[in-house]
């Protein structure tokens, strides 16, 4: 089985920078990670991942998301 390729620096930072606009966005809805993990049928450790950029959400995820939170899936990944 072939070795996985890591991303470079840069898919990461911008994974990391998508992370924090979900956190901002988040937070000022006032939800905690937990109620939102709880909304979108996503354990609450997965969740953190996905917010702190160490990992990659799938599309379906991000939409769960902003739906839970309550905005466009673009104010996510702006």
């Amino acid at each position: 089985m072939p070795r996985s390729v890591p991303p470079p620096d840069w898919v990461i930072a911008r994974r990391r920078a998508v992370g924090d606009r979900i956190r901002i966005t988040r937070l000022a809805a006032g939800y905690t990670q937990e109620q939102v993990a709880l909304r979108i049928g996503m354990d609450r450790a997965t969740y953190n991942r996905i917010e702190q950029g160490h990992a990659s959400a799938l599309l379906d995820s991000l939409i769960r998301i902003a739906d839970a939170i309550g905005v466009p899936l673009s104010e996510l990944v702006e």
